[in-house]
């Protein structure tokens, strides 16, 4: 295909697919507290300062973009240039937010996201979706309780690891006997 017919037919390749977010309108914590203050955390995010999610506690963020999602985890950095494009976040455990007190705590910070990132994508290679479900998932439940993990909505897994939310929900109804089920 020549250049000019490739960059039309890529300029028409447009993906309709909005995940739905809106399940951070209102969400339930494990111990069955309403957590409706996720469009004050979006503001927060968006509001161009950077903040540092506290690295001694068990919480984090998944951070909500247009196509993907990505998590945030204890000692990763969020907001300012970074998540300008977030559209949306659901806190896990009892989030902290912490702003940096210097520059170096903030370039830590920014290397720290990118550990958190790195694992996410080495999980999405795997060409298996299935697998890739199950790996997220037991990630997870290593880190959070599972009641915590369980509460999780599947687009949140599905948009981290790259899967429909259908995919998700299988995987958890059948267990570790889904990962050769699933491969597409």
């Amino acid at each position: 295909m020549g250049s000019e017919k490739r960059k039309r037919y890529q300029s028409t390749m447009v993906s309709t697919y909005s995940p739905d977010t809106s399940f951070l309108d209102y969400f339930v914590m494990p111990n069955e507290t309403e957590q409706s203050y996720s469009s004050d955390l979006l503001t927060m995010l968006l509001s161009g300062k950077v903040f540092i999610v506290n690295s001694r506690r068990r919480n984090g963020l998944i951070l909500f973009k247009h196509y993907h999602a990505e998590f945030a985890g204890p000692g990763a950095v969020v907001g300012g240039d970074y998540d300008s494009d977030c559209q949306g976040a659901l806190p896990i455990g009892n989030l902290s937010l912490l702003t940096p007190e210097s520059h170096d705590a903030r370039q830590k910070a920014y290397l720290i996201r990118r550990q958190w990132i790195r694992l996410i994508k080495q999980i999405t290679e795997n060409p298996v979706s299935g697998q890739r479900v199950q790996k997220i998932l037991d990630q997870f439940e290593q880190y959070f309780p599972q009641e915590t993990v369980a509460q999780l909505p599947n687009v949140a897994f599905a948009l981290l690891v790259g899967v429909l939310p259908q995919t998700v929900a299988k995987v958890r109804r059948l267990g570790s006997e889904a990962e050769g089920l699933l491969d597409y």
